[in-house]
């Protein structure tokens, strides 16, 4: 009787006899493919705003939308000197509001996700709810009363009014109520109550550190969300000189009906507001990294 060989031709396809799925080897190549159309779905208007910034006017009706143009150098020029300026005083609106909101918005977060994480509190978990229930709230809802409200008490028209209602962020008290649950440990709390520290000391000098990488992401998605934000600015400021970015390109686009020079500005303006946010990212992304290499550590 001929016993009966069994040869595996190549190990990495073939293990102990055994075949490899086809459906495992289309399942990544499909992930990627899916991937790859939402990356490109997602960058086709910035590229297409990148080269529009590049054309002259008469480029940018004439010329095909993914081709360079000539005009870059004349269309910044031509940003920076409108209005005595005007767009780089938005920049700076833009940046006080998104800077300062978004600081004030992370730690007010960070001290509302770690106190429904850690301390146990009567209403503790309707609050908890009712802090969910505002996540499902669109903004354009709450844009009219709040306005009401701060026209009440004489801050509608100042920067007070953009500034205030950004402080309180439900989503970012959600994440902040995550990140503490998981890098938060009861023992080390313990601890340093035993040590004798108090509690707000326990917040800034342990707490804060342990939750740095959830903050930063805190940080990161209220700062891209003021800066972005065109619906509260629009119904609470009627001053250009208090004026955002996004109003600022707004009021550029409603004159470029009669002008048309100024679609070039409206554009440029457009891809200048997209730099701050890349090199944010830039900066932050470290953070990432050492939390993700963390991560892969403990595992």
């Amino acid at each position: 009787m001929t016993p009966v060989t069994h040869t595996v031709t190549r190990t990495g396809d073939r293990q102990f006899g055994h075949r490899r799925r086809p459906g495992r080897q289309r399942r990544p190549r499909l992930a990627l493919i899916v991937l790859l159309l939402g990356a490109l779905y997602c960058l086709t208007p910035v590229a297409w705003v990148v080269f529009a910034a590049s054309k002259s006017t008469r480029e940018l009706f004439t010329t095909f939308s993914f081709v360079p143009g000539s005009g870059l150098l004349d269309n910044l020029a031509n940003l920076s000197t409108y209005g005595g300026g005007q767009f780089w005083m938005w920049g700076l609106n833009s940046l006080l509001y998104a800077g300062v909101g978004a600081v004030l918005s992370t730690l007010v977060s960070a001290m509302a996700g770690y106190a429904l994480a850690k301390f146990r509190f009567r209403g503790r978990q309707a609050l908890f709810s009712a802090i969910l229930a505002g996540v499902l709230v669109p903004g354009i809802v709450l844009a009219v009363p709040q306005y009401l409200l701060l026209a009440a008490v004489g801050l509608a028209g100042t920067r007070w009014s953009v500034l205030l209602p950004v402080i309180i962020n439900p989503f970012g008290i959600f994440l902040c109520r995550v990140f503490a649950v998981a890098s938060v440990p009861e023992s080390t709390l313990e601890a340093a109550r035993l040590d004798g520290a108090g509690e707000l000391r326990i917040f800034g000098t342990i707490v804060l550190p342990m939750m740095v990488q959830g903050l930063v992401t805190v940080f990161l998605l209220q700062f891209v969300s003021i800066w972005n934000n065109f619906l509260l600015p629009f119904i609470m400021l009627s001053d250009q000189d208090k004026y955002p970015i996004t109003l600022g390109l707004y009021t550029f686009l409603g004159k470029g009906a009669g002008d048309g020079d100024l679609y070039s500005l409206v554009i440029t303006g457009s891809a200048v507001a997209v730099i701050p946010l890349i090199i944010l990212v830039l900066i932050l992304q470290r953070f990432w990294r050492a939390d993700l290499l963390a991560g892969g550590l403990k595992g």
